[in-house]
């Protein structure tokens, strides 16, 4: 940068600064033609080619990529495992940990009738029960209700519970909540009712459990259901 002053009459000064123009920008309209007019691969294939051509991916994806591979690392490779089931989706592959539960521990599917509209997955880590709003829930095992959450976003009105062995659950989209923090609550309490607060489509339950921390597919340690 270039600086210069000039007095002028009447007591006034003209400052001036020449500084180095920024170069303009790099981002460059796709062609449409161009991909077209390209007969190798399909014009999807040429679009793709277009826009990593046209823009600088690595500062585009950067920060998404480290994040994913900061989780891969945090799945154990051994725990990996893919349901066997020819009746449900094979091509669904989680986390699954083996847990063992005392033998007195007493659990339980927190809703009466047991419908499942969406199962556990990479990107939905619980499962969701179909219901209508008022529809009795209850905790899934014995546990201290560690923290209440009032929302209209996200998870809504939902309840943390605490459970024996390292494991956590969650009770999402809630209508009421009818337990407070700190409180004592066994499989036969009832600690609030069905609804579709927050991001939710509908009424419903998102069940979600955890070991360690870590998200788990409910229906490992849930009683068998027809």
């Amino acid at each position: 940068m270039i600086k210069t002053s000039l007095n002028l009459p009447f007591l006034r000064r003209l400052d001036v600064r020449i500084v180095k123009r920024q170069k303009a920008s790099s981002t460059k309209i796709i062609n449409l033609e161009e991909i077209f007019r390209v007969r190798k691969g399909s014009r999807l294939s040429r679009l793709v080619r277009q826009i990593l051509g046209k823009f600088n991916i690595k500062k585009l994806f950067g920060a998404n990529i480290a994040l994913a591979i900061t989780i891969a690392t945090l799945i154990p490779n051994q725990a990996i495992t893919a349901n066997a089931d020819a009746s449900e989706d094979n091509s669904i592959v989680v986390a699954e940990t083996p847990i063992v539960l005392p033998k007195e521990q007493i659990i339980r599917f927190p809703v009466e009738t047991v419908s499942i509209t969406q199962k556990f997955s990479f990107f939905h880590p619980g499962v969701d029960l179909d219901g209508i709003t008022g529809d009795a829930i209850y905790p899934a095992m014995d546990g201290k209700v560690e923290a209440i959450d009032f929302s209209k976003y996200a998870y809504g009105n939902a309840i943390y519970l605490v459970h024996t062995n390292g494991l956590t659950s969650l009770y999402a989209h809630l209508s009421k909540i009818l337990v407070k923090e700190g409180q004592e609550v066994t499989t036969a309490d009832k600690i609030g009712e069905m609804g579709a607060t927050g991001h939710a489509f509908g009424d419903h339950l998102h069940l979600e459990v955890r070991k360690d921390g870590f998200p788990i597919n409910p229906l490992t340690i849930l009683p068998p259901f027809k």
